[in-house]
């Protein structure tokens, strides 16, 4: 990080990014950010440590925006830090329906569990109980760990340290915990992943997931009574929303 500001920092970025920012946007100086850029114009970047647009370190992003049946609202990856091979995947689902399930599963030898499933966490956004930890690293079972498995499909609705790697989809949107498609998902569906296509698909029949709704609805937990908790769970929004307070929002 010391190494990225002696290069010249996010203005240097900003600079490159010039032609998709509104320039006019007001700054805490009482600056627009254009003022500001054109103020620093000119000024020494180290181009091995920041790059330009015209001759970027990747031809692509390093994130990818997934939409489908799975994540009608978006989920994210973070495809340079996850293997290529299982960019294009359709597996079987292993689902912990909580951090709590996963903890105490995950490890255990009799898991059915294979390095071609997709291991799936449900209520970890931010509406659950969990508030949209950084839990979206999910473990790689011991089991494989042994077999010399070092990378696996892995998703849900959590959040991750930008340091974290591997094939892991976050940020499901809608969330499990509001009902979202990945709360209906179950151990034994299959799902398809497809950088390439953008997209995240549960390949489940429609008439089972209105079945699966119906139930999701009978035993949905109430919000808490009072407090922190439930002002939180009420007013938080999803993912793709900034998960800031609704009545915070301008206008």
């Amino acid at each position: 990080m010391e190494d990225f500001y002696a290069a010249g920092g996010i203005g240097a970025v900003l600079r490159e990014l010039k032609p998709l920012l509104n320039l006019d946007c007001m700054t805490v100086t009482g600056e627009t950010l254009g003022e500001r850029l054109a103020a620093e114009e000119g000024t020494w970047v180290d181009r091995r440590v920041i790059r330009s647009a015209s001759d970027p370190f990747e031809p692509e992003g390093g994130l990818v925006a997934l939409f489908g049946s799975l994540a009608p609202n978006g989920a994210i990856i973070k495809r340079s830090a996850a293997t290529k091979s299982l960019f294009e995947k359709t597996g079987r689902a292993i689902v912990f329906p909580s951090l709590e399930d996963m903890g105490a599963r995950i490890d255990d030898p009799d898991l059915d569990v294979t390095a071609d499933d997709f291991l799936i966490l449900q209520n970890a956004g931010p509406r659950s109980a969990a508030a949209m930890p950084e839990a979206g690293f999910l473990p790689i079972p011991k089991k494989l760990l042994a077999q010399g498995v070092k990378d696996m499909v892995r998703m849900s609705d959590a959040r991750m340290s930008g340091t974290a790697y591997g094939t892991i989809v976050l940020h499901i949107a809608p969330e499990a915990a509001v009902g979202g498609p990945l709360a209906l998902v179950r151990t034994g569906d299959r799902i398809r992943l497809s950088v390439k296509e953008r997209r995240l698909d549960l390949l489940v029949d429609g008439s089972e997931l209105k079945k699966r709704r119906a139930e999701w609805e009978k035993h949905t937990a109430a919000l808490p009574l009072r407090g922190y908790d439930k002002l939180f769970r009420q007013s938080v929004l999803q993912a793709p929303e900034g998960c800031d307070f609704d009545f915070l929002r301008a206008g």
